[in-house]
């Protein structure tokens, strides 16, 4: 198949080209993000590859499907991006990479937890100056702590395995209990019981409907003075404003976010020599208490092996059958 692969950068070519090394699909990579000034570049590709970030709504699916466009294969597991109802309509099929490595994000998630604990960011800065001052970088053992896990899935699930390695007492909230966090002795509870009563809080959860925005004004007012919160699910999960104004009050003690709701004009991107627009984004870059790394949770060598082989096992089985190995539609998520 020709597959006009968008948003890409020299690992995703480099690991895809791995994945692909029998020769059996033909891969035009592209820099640019999908969308619709972008569709064109597609030219005859029977499928497109897309990331995080590009638009796959009705506009452009229409697009890509007036172009023979068949199907879209994301390299991601999160698939909010994609509009399911007007791809069906249409006849596009779509496939994701359901799992790569939940080891990657949670293992990021508790270094984010880390470094704002132990305020190894501010450390780091010091020390290269030549400050060995100790003033203000004063953290607290986790072990004994309350972390909550909101998304319970198999990257909440990893994340609560390492938090209970620390000796953390485990609160989770999630559609369905999984075992293996109540083997490690989570207890499940409602949202508001969880966000009142953990130190740490951390989002595991994916972008629905039903939790955009689920970290609200009126949820950040649930939680304890002073508690941390960590989100590497979907930057749309939080109300960034709300946060904003809770960090402010100091009733947010620390933020720490690999994900942004309006990241599709920043992340993945090098803007060091131009003037950010985002005033929401520069203001959260003021406070000393918030650390962001840039979408970067996946970024490990397992995981970007992993994402590459599936999109290819995707391309290959609609090859064969007329469906990828790993489908989404509007009917498994209603």
């Amino acid at each position: 198949m020709h597959v006009a692969v968008y948003s890409t950068r020299r690992y995703d070519r480099d690991f895809l080209e791995r994945a692909n090394a029998a020769g059996r699909h033909r891969l035009s990579y592209l820099e640019a993000r999908l969308e619709p000034a972008t569709v064109a570049a597609a030219g005859e590709a029977d499928a497109v590859c897309a990331f995080v970030n590009d638009r796959l709504d009705a506009e452009v699916l229409r697009a890509l499907h007036g172009r023979g466009v068949r199907l879209v294969v994301l390299r991601s597991a999160g698939f909010n991006h994609v509009d399911l109802a007007a791809a069906a309509a249409l006849g596009i099929a779509v496939g994701r990479v359901p799992a790569y490595s939940p080891h990657a994000v949670a293992e990021h998630a508790v270094a984010l937890v880390l470094a704002l604990n132990r305020k190894i960011h501010k450390a780091y800065a010091r020390v290269r100056e030549g400050n060995f001052a100790l003033d203000g970088l004063l953290g607290f053992d986790l072990v004994g702590r309350t972390v909550g896990v909101v998304g319970t899935g198999q990257i909440g699930t990893v994340f609560a395995r390492i938090m209970a390695g620390f000796g953390c007492t485990l609160l989770a909230h999630a559609p369905v209990q999984e075992p293996a966090c109540l083997a490690l002795g989570a207890r499940y509870v409602p949202l508001r019981e969880l966000l009142a009563g953990s130190d740490i809080v951390s989002l595991h959860c994916p972008l629905t409907p039903d939790t955009r925005h689920l970290i609200d004004a009126a949820a950040l007012a649930q939680m304890k003075r002073g508690a941390m919160l960590v989100n590497t699910s979907r930057g749309g999960v939080i109300d960034t404003r709300a946060v904003i104004r809770a960090l402010k009050t100091g009733h947010l003690g620390s933020l720490g976010l690999d994900v942004y709701e309006e990241e599709g004009d920043l992340f993945f991107r090098d803007l060091s020599g131009e003037v950010l627009r985002d005033d929401v984004f520069a203001r959260l870059l003021t406070f000393p208490n918030v650390v962001i790394t840039g979408h970067q949770g996946f970024f490990t060598e397992e995981a970007l092996a992993a994402i590459a082989q599936t999109t290819i096992d995707n391309l290959d089985a609609f090859a064969a059958e007329g469906r990828p190995r790993h489908p989404v539609s509007v009917e498994r998520v209603v």
